[in-house]
């Protein structure tokens, strides 16, 4: 991890904004591969790209209203269209458009206080030197293993170089860049693309010397700052080689990252929630993505999403901003983060009467739940005495007994905050 980003770590929650040519088609961002659109073809979508709804502040204020603390925004995707203005290509949003889409975004989410990342695809379909394999649009022509007998990934990587370098240096300092993606097995008869292919050792050099201190992630195709699981949630800290790593889940609110107008399988905002504390709770960051629609703007259910965590957020985002794995062992149903001298009990599952945490009967000073600071008794239930009647067993030695009430909070996710001891 670079010396300056520690500020990753600590803010553990951003949004991710996918928004291209893509979005319009409103049928996933890989549309031109899944249907197998020939790049002249698909480029015929470009003089409709109209994102008069496409609004940045707005975005960056419904992150921050989410308690997030950093916005990533696609800055090209692997269809090759870019949304700030190349000199390198005339395949961009500003050429349709005459707006900087890049620059309108980076200055709206750090007027918002927040940190900026963008992202940008290795990948490049619409590129007549990028070549032909089992991710391309071309891949089942008749003639396309001749095609790439045209083709240059040489000249493709100067371009490719020369793209990143423009977003390095036009948009003053950047915190987080997002390269995406390598995929070196080979698969059908066809090779996949190596850190070779994007020379990557020299790319993320020219980054780090661009942009001092700022975060990679790793799907250059060799080690950077962070890992990058995506659409699952790991099932502890994630470790490589057997040390820890620094890590980010990025998730989906639908399964789609772009605009996919007939994908209604939702999460809901408690499933959003909990994958928050479980990530944090594993020292890992959560990284959300919204994919505005057609005309750039958040889609009603995006904008209920983002506004439901952002409730939860306010009231517990102690737990998730700062925080990290507790060290401890957990309560089935239950996750815990840390903060300092602050536990937090993250309730998954809500319990009848009593909850039974070991090791913590002589280290809390005080419990309370963080959604209205009511205080949750505590006791320690003597371990030799035997369950009867009205009367719970007793526990290990060293058990802290949490008293619940019946009734549960009305919010995604109790959270019951202990103070610690100075022990």
């Amino acid at each position: 991890m670079s010396q300056q980003a520690g500020w990753f770590t600590h803010d553990r929650f951003g949004l991710f904004v996918h928004f291209g040519l893509y979005s319009p088609l409103a049928r996933h961002e890989w549309v031109m591969t899944r249907e197998q659109t020939p790049p002249e073809e698909y480029e015929q979508h470009a003089p409709f790209f109209d994102p008069d709804r496409f609004d940045p502040r707005a975005i960056a204020r419904a992150a921050k209203d989410a308690g997030m603390r950093y916005v990533v925004l696609t800055a090209k995707h692997h269809e090759g269209f870019a949304l700030w203005d190349t000199a390198l290509s005339e395949y961009n949003a500003t050429k349709v458009t005459g707006r900087d889409l890049v620059r309108e975004f980076v200055d709206a989410v750090r007027a918002e206080g927040l940190r900026v990342g963008l992202y940008f695809s290795l990948i490049d379909w619409h590129h007549p030197d990028f070549t032909i394999d089992y991710h391309h649009p071309l891949r089942n022509l008749p003639d396309a293993r001749e095609r790439n007998q045209h083709r240059d990934m040489a000249r493709y990587r100067e371009f490719l170089h020369g793209q990143v370098g423009e977003l390095l240096t036009g948009y003053g300092k950047l915190d987080y860049l997002f390269y995406d993606f390598t995929y070196s097995e080979p698969r059908d008869g066809w090779e996949g693309k190596g850190p070779q292919d994007w020379d990557a050792e020299r790319l993320l050099a020219m980054t780090r010397e661009l942009q001092p201190g700022i975060v990679v992630n790793d799907r250059l195709g060799i080690p950077a700052d962070l890992v990058t699981p995506e659409q699952y949630q790991p099932d502890a800290p994630m470790r490589r080689d057997g040390r820890d790593v620094v890590w980010e889940a990025c998730q989906t609110l639908n399964g789609s990252w772009g605009y996919d107008r007939d994908n209604l399988d939702f999460k809901s905002p408690d499933l959003l929630v909990r994958m928050l504390v479980d990530t944090v709770a594993k020292d890992g960051n959560m990284l959300l993505n919204v994919g505005p629609d057609g005309r750039g703007a958040l889609t009603p259910r995006d904008q209920e999403s983002l506004a439901a965590i952002g409730r939860w957020m306010e009231l517990h985002g102690r737990s998730v901003v700062g925080a990290g794995a507790a060290g401890l062992p957990a309560p089935p149903g239950t996750v815990l983060t840390r903060r300092g001298d602050r536990l937090y009990l993250h309730l998954l599952v809500w319990p009848f009467g009593h909850l039974h945490l070991p090791e913590l009967a002589h280290r809390v000073r005080f419990a309370r739940f963080l959604h209205d600071g009511s205080e949750v008794r505590r006791s320690q239930i003597d371990p030799g005495q035997q369950a009867w009647n009205t009367v719970p067993g007793g526990q290990p030695p060293g058990t802290l007994t949490l008293h619940l009430p019946t009734a549960r909070p009305a919010v995604e996710v109790p959270v019951i905050e202990l103070v610690l001891t100075d022990e």
